[in-house]
């Protein structure tokens, strides 16, 4: 069986599409007036959560509307209409705001349990495409995401009216993010599964080499003792400290092959006459993103960790950094 190719149409009705869809994003910019602000102070100043109910693909929008909030700070879920006429409006309170996505505005899932969830005291925030549908008219503020046209050429399939309610509900979302002041270690938190927690949460002191791993000789050590506690510590370093357990010097592998270069005699030799002076260091309580930074800048592999007094407690490579999947 031969392939069967498309024809070259397909790529202009995709470029249409698209331009559909960004238009259709675009012009909810001219939106974003008072009721947005009336949206965004309804939902601070709530003191229960965020519903989100819709049907359809207008779920499928409102479970991801739902899930960016409870991961910007805002407590939300989703609540399937249908089920909540069977039960689940159990889980609404007082206190709760429902928002409700139809582009028509007149499901009826979501109008059965409309006049209940009000009824009980939550306030009703509706994203509709019609002004005049009985959604947008029930609802304590309505927010209007309506388009000019779908991209399906039928201007049937919900199309760019699902992008329009899914990046209306981003700017809700982040707007509540800015309002709350949600920083980066709360997005962390809520996010401890993945690469972005383990780079937001991940510390110097939890990577670090401690006690007797970490390589460490004292300014008089000959040049030869160093490359054996090199050899020892295995992250292609070792430390310099004084007698107050201050970090003086660092010699890295390179150091030792620029000595070899410049033909030292490093059998009479004290580290003292090769090591790196001040050297870069960081503080165990700084993020190990941190340290991946600070190693690109400079272009090291190594990182002595320091306390407030520039004492040793530790060191760490880029390899440790690898291994704990901060990079």
């Amino acid at each position: 069986m031969s392939d069967i190719l498309p024809s070259s149409n397909v790529l202009d009705l995709a470029r249409q599409v698209l331009r559909i869809e960004a238009e259709a994003v675009t012009a909810l910019v001219e939106r974003v007036d008072d009721d947005f602000l009336r949206a965004v102070a309804l939902i601070l100043n709530s003191h229960g959560r965020v519903i989100v109910s819709g049907m359809g693909k207008s779920g499928h929008i409102g479970r991801k509307i739902a899930s960016t909030l409870a991961s910007t700070g805002t407590p939300a879920y989703f609540v399937h209409p249908a089920e909540a006429s069977h039960g689940d409006l159990g889980m609404i309170t007082r206190d709760d705001i429902l928002i409700a996505l139809s582009n028509s505005g007149e499901a009826v899932e979501l109008l059965t349990i409309v006049p209940i969830v009000k009824r009980q005291g939550a306030k009703l925030l509706s994203l509709t495409g019609n002004r005049q549908s009985s959604l947008a008219r029930e609802a304590d503020i309505h927010l209007d995401v309506g388009v000019a046209q779908e991209a399906c050429p039928l201007n049937l399939a919900p199309t760019a009216s699902t992008t329009a309610a899914l990046a209306l509900g981003d700017a809700l979302a982040v707007a509540l993010l800015d309002a709350r002041g949600f920083g980066r270690e709360d997005f962390a938190r809520s996010h401890p599964g993945g690469r972005l927690g383990r780079r937001l949460l991940t510390h110097v002191r939890d990577v670090m080499h401690v006690g007797p791993a970490v390589p460490q000789v004292s300014l008089a050590t000959s040049v030869a003792e160093a490359i054996l506690e090199i050899s020892r510590g295995g992250i292609g370093m070792t430390a310099v400290i004084d007698d107050q357990q201050r970090l003086v010097g660092i010699v890295t592998d390179g150091d030792l092959r620029r000595a070899f270069a410049s033909n030292l005699d490093l059998r009479s030799r004290q580290v003292s006459a090769i090591m790196g002076c001040h050297p870069r260091s960081i503080g165990p309580d700084r993020l190990a993103v941190e340290a991946v930074e600070m190693m690109e800048h400079y272009r090291i592999n190594q990182l002595p960790v320091v306390d407030e007094h520039g004492r040793l407690l530790g060191a760490l490579n880029m390899h440790d950094l690898f291994q704990a999947k901060v990079i």
